[in-house]
């Protein structure tokens, strides 16, 4: 029981989420890709005040899935490197935590361009 209610607990912070950015796309005049921007921007922000952490905690992959999961890794990385090397753990911290999501969605997209043939629509 203690699983389904943990899936049921991702599903709707996911959802909701997910909601936000619907709303932002059918009801504002931004674009894509500055949603998304602003996605990765709220979740580092809302990691430095602590208010994202319990939000993890209580959604799991519902929280981390998302790309404000993607802002919460890199600070989460940039806390922890700022702890071991000081300073300059503010510039490796962040793309040390992220680097495998990094790697993956490099080499997945060089692969799909290989397999689909991308081309400007016309």
């Amino acid at each position: 029981m203690d699983i389904i209610l943990k899936c049921i607990y991702a599903f709707l912070v996911g959802g909701f989420i997910c909601t936000i950015g619907q709303v932002l796309i059918d009801y504002t005049r931004l674009t894509p890709a500055r949603i998304l921007v602003s996605f990765v921007v709220a979740g580092v922000l809302l990691t430095a005040v602590g208010i994202y952490e319990p939000i993890v905690e209580f959604a799991g992959a519902g929280a981390t899935v998302p790309l404000t999961g993607f802002g919460y890794s890199l600070a989460k990385g940039v806390q922890e490197a700022v702890k071991q090397y000081g300073l300059i753990g503010a510039l490796c911290g962040g793309l040390t935590a992220t680097a495998a999501g990094i790697t993956a969605s490099v080499l997945f997209g060089f692969i799909m361009a290989l397999i689909f043939k991308p081309g400007d629509k016309t």
